[in-house]
């Protein structure tokens, strides 16, 4: 198994930057496929992007794209999450998560093993 542990988080004014962090422990991080969801209250979990086992392929959700990018170093066991240019409606609890597929999913049913989420608050 793998655990993942999310940090970077926190309060931020419309238009500034976080890069959330997602540490992975257990399992060598190349073992999985890894994405960020996020939540806010009374939401469905949303799909924010994901990257493939070695960092060659990313998507994202249209609301994201041109404003987020998701890297990993794999020697380091981490993922991060850069967010740029953040927007009010990106207010949420930010997840990471991890699959075994070999195409990059975008719904949560097919991401096995979670974090504990980090929140982020966009301040307009």
């Amino acid at each position: 198994q793998v655990q993942l542990v999310e940090s970077g988080g926190g309060l931020v004014q419309a238009g500034g930057s976080l890069r959330l962090s997602c540490a992975a422990s257990g399992r060598t991080l190349n073992t999985y496929v890894m994405g960020w969801f996020r939540q806010a209250p009374g939401k469905e979990r949303e799909f924010v992007g994901a990257v493939s086992r070695y960092g060659s392929s990313t998507d994202y959700t249209d609301s994201v794209k041109g404003r987020f990018a998701i890297s990993r170093d794999n020697a380091k066991n981490t993922m991060y999450l850069q967010m740029n240019n953040l927007k009010p409606e990106d207010t949420a609890a930010y997840y990471c998560a991890a699959a075994q597929t070999t195409s990059l999913p975008r719904s949560a049913l097919d991401f096995r093993f979670w974090g504990q989420g980090t929140q982020v608050t966009v301040s307009s």
